[in-house]
């Protein structure tokens, strides 16, 4: 007895001769290949049916799983032969879903190996206690690991950052609580070298009590980065203690001035005393004029101290040394280190504090730098503006401290120069630009890195007087927050 074919069949079914020719089909077949436009039944069988039907009968098997494709469609086939009657039942199976499913899932799990097996940075997955669950093949080159060796090894036992315990805490409060944590962690290499490592991680929660269940992290090895700005710090600090270096020697005429006077004046009074020693047989009342000398004395040797400190803490080359300053009293010995120089141009610098004490956290020996940089640049603006002008007529500088509606605190130096466009102002702060025939257009470039390294930021804008004024900027957050000081020891 042969096969039958019912049309109540969803599926196409075709009866097959021994040489693979037509004898019967369904309905499902027939309406099947109405809709994809095909010249006979035949197209919808696999290319290779011949074969496949000579198979079946020979092995008296059936054969299951021959792909036939057309248009957008794909059917398995499933050959089923009778011995008895030489004929084969071929009945399909829309399997385009399930086909083009399995193809995206191999190509995505190709790609997936690809990125893997051949990324610089670590992926790895973790419990929520931390322990290894699997990691890529990175881990050799960033921890000395095989991903073999690393499952079920918890991150102490492979980091081995004990110092750094309180950042693991702080890193599994974040996933649990945000889902998402981000730290930077120096570890131990299996090698024993020292590595930077940025690990970007988030967790994975369980789907109906939100719980983590497994963490997946991405680790990049950033040690190249950290010792390139270590790098680039460093020659900063050289490069700033440098140009303090070089306004040390260009205001060495104001130096000089001011170590003379008290040293002059030290030297009249002793002078004055040892005179007054010597009649004190005669005239005892000349024992208190001596001691009004030496009081006197006392007091001029302990300002010219006074110079000599700030210009050792204003050349002193070392780390940076955070603290809270008082702008007020900055302002005033900056003005007393540019006032020499001041003079010899015809230049008054005029202090106007503030009538609060402002305060900031920096660091006290670059803040006067930055200053004396914008000073000296104001005498020089004036004293180009004033070429023009009768001999003998001077000029002013005016320096200020003032907190504004917006509780900034801003430092003013306002000259009377001849000023800038607006394109102007916009380069002078570009590095290596300058319009001084000896400069080196590094001062306000340096400057401006310099102050917003405390968290402010360094302007200009046209004056009033026709010259210019450049304001230190610092806002609220940072200038009334009172930070610990942070002083390193420096090598004198």
């Amino acid at each position: 007895m042969g096969f039958s074919l019912s049309d109540a069949d969803p599926q196409p079914g075709l009866i097959l001769g021994a040489s693979a020719t037509l004898l019967h089909s369904n309905q499902a077949a027939e309406t099947l290949r109405a809709r994809n436009s095909l010249p006979s039944l035949a197209d919808l069988l696999p290319s290779n049916v011949q074969a496949l039907v000579k198979a079946a009968l020979q092995q008296t098997r059936s054969i299951e799983n021959a792909e036939a494709r057309f248009n957008d469609t794909i059917l398995m086939w499933t050959f089923i032969p009778c011995p008895q009657t030489g004929e084969v039942l071929a009945r399909g199976r829309d399997a385009t879903d399930d086909v083009r499913t399995h193809e995206q899932a191999i190509q995505s799990n190709r790609l997936y190996r690809l990125i893997t097996e051949n990324t610089t940075d670590l992926i790895s997955r973790h419990a929520p206690d931390g322990r290894f669950i699997d990691a890529t093949p990175a881990s050799w080159r960033l921890l000395g690991y095989w991903p073999e060796e690393l499952r079920g090894k918890a991150l102490e036992d492979i980091f081995h950052i004990d110092s750094t315990a309180q950042q693991l805490m702080d890193s599994h409060r974040l996933l649990t609580d945000d889902g998402y944590a981000t730290m930077t962690l120096d570890i131990t290499h299996r090698d024993g070298s020292k590595r930077w490592l940025e690990i970007a991680s988030r967790a994975i929660r369980e789907t109906y009590t939100g719980a983590v269940v497994e963490v997946v992290s991405v680790s990049r090895d950033i040690t190249a980065r950290v010792e390139s700005e270590e790098n680039s710090r460093k020659l900063a600090d050289e490069l700033a203690h440098t140009a303090r270096l070089a306004t040390l020697g260009e205001l060495a005429s104001s130096i000089a001035h001011e170590m003379n006077q008290p040293l002059a004046t030290i030297v009249n009074f002793a002078g004055a005393s040892q005179r007054y020693l010597k009649s004190v047989g005669t005239n005892p009342e000349n024992l208190e004029r001596v001691d009004d000398g030496l009081e006197k004395i006392i007091h001029h040797a302990n300002r010219a101290s006074e110079v000599i400190r700030r210009l050792r803490a204003f050349l002193r080359k070392g780390q940076k040394r955070t603290a809270a300053v008082l702008l007020n009293q900055t302002l005033t010995n900056v003005a007393r280190l540019c006032q020499w120089d001041a003079d010899k141009n015809n230049v008054d610098i005029i202090c106007a504090p503030a009538t609060c004490e402002p305060s900031i956290i920096a660091d006290p020996v670059l803040l006067e730098q930055v200053l004396i940089n914008l000073i000296r640049n104001g005498i020089e603006a004036n004293v180009e503006a004033r070429n023009s002008q009768p001999e003998g007529l001077r000029s002013r500088l005016m320096i200020s401290t003032s907190i504004n509606n917006e509780s900034e605190t801003l430092i003013d130096v306002t000259d009377e120069g001849s000023g800038l466009d607006e394109q102007g102002i916009r380069q002078m702060f570009q590095p290596f630009y300058t319009s001084k025939p000896q400069g080196l257009g590094l001062g306000l470039s340096m400057s401006r890195s310099i102050i917003e390294g405390f968290g402010g930021f360094l302007d200009a804008q046209p004056a009033a007087t026709g010259g210019l004024t450049l304001t230190c900027r610092f806002p609220a957050v940072s200038t009334n927050k009172r930070a610990p000081n942070t002083e390193a020891a420096a090598n004198e």
